[in-house]
């Protein structure tokens, strides 16, 4: 691993795509940006995920992150919100991937536990101790770019190791994982 490098971190979703970016220098991270893509404008679901994609490939070529920490979508109750939230990561995943970036897919469990020391912590609770961390002046109003922003602290504090997550460097790496999946 070099010593500086940026981490890009998405909170995927069909309503609204959170997302944030830190520069780490060894041990040292700086917060970068702080946004999010908000999708509830438009009803046709192929044009949301056409939208996800097309905003990951502008932050990758506009920040030039050199990994992606992602939050994995949670089993729920819901199954369709499951299946468009599933496509959201998916996406978001594809546009890092055909940029050959390493991606790593975190539980949001793992990354409450990472930044708040609690894995059931309230997305409040996340982004007030992110606002520590970071020293970030303010907060935003939807707290969806907190938990992209808390994948890539998340990520950071991991430093690669993983316990739970996958980490993907390509497509073929992808597909070498996950060869279950794959019908032939």
């Amino acid at each position: 691993m070099k010593n500086d490098k940026v981490i890009l971190g998405i909170d995927p979703g069909t309503t609204i795509m959170g997302f944030g970016l830190i520069r780490t220098h060894g041990k040292q991270m700086e917060f970068m940006l702080l946004n999010e893509l908000q999708l509830k404008k438009y009803n046709d679901h192929y044009l949301k995920l056409k939208l996800i994609f097309e905003r990951t490939l502008e932050i990758i070529d506009n920040y030039k992150p050199d990994e992606i920490a992602i939050e994995a979508p949670f089993f729920g109750k819901n199954v369709q919100s499951m299946l468009k939230l599933g496509r959201a990561q998916g996406v978001a995943m594809a546009a890092g991937l055909s940029r050959e970036i390493p991606i790593t897919e975190y539980s949001p469990k793992k990354i409450k536990m990472a930044i708040t020391g609690n894995g059931n912590a309230s997305k409040e609770q996340v982004a007030k101790m992110l606002q520590n961390i970071l020293t970030l002046n303010e907060l935003p109003k939807n707290l969806d770019s907190t938990d992209g922003l808390a994948a890539a602290v998340c990520h950071f504090y991991n430093n690669g190791k993983l316990e739970s997550g996958k980490t993907y460097s390509g497509w073929s790496d992808f597909i070498k994982i996950n060869e279950n999946r794959i019908k032939k």
